[in-house]
C-alpha cells in the first residue's frame, strides 16, 4: 500500500436528504480506512423556487463546495444526487461538466466511481438516475463500482446500482437499511480503489 485510500463524496442535495446519505458515505469510508473528502456541489436554484432548499443550504454551511481538484486528488469518487425526472440533477451535472479539462488531460481516468441518490416515490428514476450518471464515467475512463448483489444488506435495500432511498415526499427518513446499503457501498470501493491504485503502481 502506499497510504490510505483517498475518497471525495461529492454531492447535490435539496432537501437534506442525499447530504445525510453523503455524511453516512463519507463516515463509512473512513471506518474502512480511508482518508474522505466530503463536498457539495453550489446550488443553482433562486431562493424563492423552494424554501426547503434554502433551509438545507442554511444547515450545511460546515461542508466545503466542491472543486476539479477534489476529484482528480482522489482513487474514488462518490457522487451523490437526487433523481430528475429519472436523470441527473443540474447542479452535479453542472459540476460534472466543470471537469473537461482535468478529463481530457486524462487525470480523471483509472480512478473508481459510484453513485447514489434519492426519489420521493418507489419507481421514482433512481436506477435510470444512476446509469445515466454512469455515462459520463465510462467517457472519462473511470471504473464504475457498483455494489451489486455483494452483501445480504443489498437484497433488502435492492438496488445494485448504487445506494438509494425513498423519501416518500419527505415522510420517510434515512433509516437502518439504507445506511447498511451505504455501509456496503463505501467498504466496496474503498477495497476496489486500493486494489486498482496499487495494482496500477505496480505496473
Amino acid at each position: 500500500m502506499t497510504g490510505p485510500v483517498k475518497v471525495s463524496v461529492i454531492y447535490y442535495s435539496a432537501t437534506g436528504t442525499i447530504t445525510e446519505l453523503a455524511r453516512t458515505l463519507a463516515a463509512e469510508a473512513e471506518k474502512a480506512g480511508a482518508e474522505v473528502r466530503l463536498r457539495k456541489v453550489a446550488e443553482l436554484a433562486p431562493d424563492e423556487a423552494n424554501p426547503r432548499w434554502r433551509a438545507n443550504l442554511d444547515a450545511t454551511q460546515d461542508i466545503p463546495q466542491a472543486v476539479a481538484d477534489d476529484v482528480v486528488w482522489a482513487d474514488a469518487v462518490l457522487l451523490g444526487t437526487p433523481t430528475r425526472w429519472g436523470n441527473v440533477s443540474a447542479p452535479l451535472k453542472h459540476f460534472i461538466e466543470t471537469l473537461a479539462g482535468p478529463g481530457l488531460r486524462g487525470e480523471l481516468q483509472d480512478k473508481a466511481f459510484s453513485g447514489f441518490t434519492a426519489s420521493s416515490s418507489t419507481h421514482g428514476g433512481q436506477e435510470s438516475t444512476l446509469l445515466a450518471l454512469y455515462n459520463t464515467v465510462h467517457h472519462i475512463g473511470g471504473i464504475v463500482v457498483a455494489p451489486g448483489y455483494t452483501d445480504p444488506a443489498k437484497y433488502a435495500d435492492g438496488n445494485p446500482y448504487g445506494t438509494s432511498h425513498v423519501t416518500a415526499q419527505g415522510k420517510n427518513p434515512v433509516g437502518d437499511v439504507t445506511r447498511a446499503a451505504a455501509a456496503v457501498q463505501a467498504k466496496r470501493i474503498v477495497l476496489v480503489a486500493g486494489a486498482l491504485r496499487d495494482g496500477l503502481a505496480r505496473g
